[in-house]
């Protein structure tokens, strides 16, 4: 039992999902959320709110564009993806608080929760295979 208990608190320290993101964001928490993907993906379409920065460019912007102060939550594309464990590892390295949002992008998109791309807000949907998507009650 004891062995569950530092599993599961340490992957809590250092993980999240999109719907807690979406939670602290709407709660006004202060952190910073941070895109690792490439340039295409990012102009193909983000979390509202999220800032670019390719994980292969942490260790040389970061220090210069990011207060070490406030933590950082990192994603990528997918489940499927390593990329946010890339740049929440570089973020590490550079003594930043840092979670990586599991899931990514696209559980985030899933979920409904708001995206934008280069010519602004992308429209919401809600996928039921991963959430409970209720339909209006007529009358």
């Amino acid at each position: 039992m004891t062995d569950a208990i530092a599993y599961f608190s340490a992957k809590l320290a250092l993980e999240t999902d999109a719907s807690d993101v979406y939670a602290a964001q709407k709660a006004g928490e202060r952190f910073v959320l941070v895109d690792v993907r490439g340039d295409e993906a990012w102009s193909q379409g983000r979390i509202s709110g999220a800032i670019h920065l390719r994980h292969q460019e942490i260790a040389e912007r970061a220090p210069l564009e990011l207060d070490p102060q406030v933590p950082v939550v990192v994603y990528c594309w997918s489940p499927g993806c390593n990329g946010g464990a890339k740049g929440a590892l570089e973020f590490a390295k550079l003594g930043f608080s840092v979670k990586e949002m599991i899931g990514g992008y696209e559980y985030w998109i899933r979920e409904g929760q708001p995206t934008e791309n280069d010519e602004g807000a992308r429209p919401r949907t809600f996928d039921a295979q991963v959430m409970v998507v209720r339909t209006p009650v007529a009358g």
